[in-house]
């Protein structure tokens, strides 16, 4: 037996699924593509020679991740 809702008209009350075109998703892609690989730098490489900030702290903030996602770090 169909459990779908007609209306008046005969037609099922589903609500309609229209796909995103890619040309709109890109964006959105590509940005956070780009916020990843700001957070892999600051997990994996945010010390040392390569450091844009001075100091631990970033270190120290992202210590257990880096231990999480496998990179050294003593």
């Amino acid at each position: 037996m169909n459990d779908a809702v007609l209306d008046q008209a005969g037609q099922t009350d589903q609500p309609v699924i229209t796909p995103i075109p890619l040309r709109e998703l890109m964006p959105w892609i590509v940005f956070g593509g780009l916020l990843m690989l700001l957070a892999l730098y600051f997990v994996g490489a945010e010390e040392g020679a390569t450091s844009l900030i001075p100091g631990m702290y970033v270190h120290e903030f992202v210590h257990d991740g880096r231990h999480l996602l496998g990179f050294p770090c003593h």
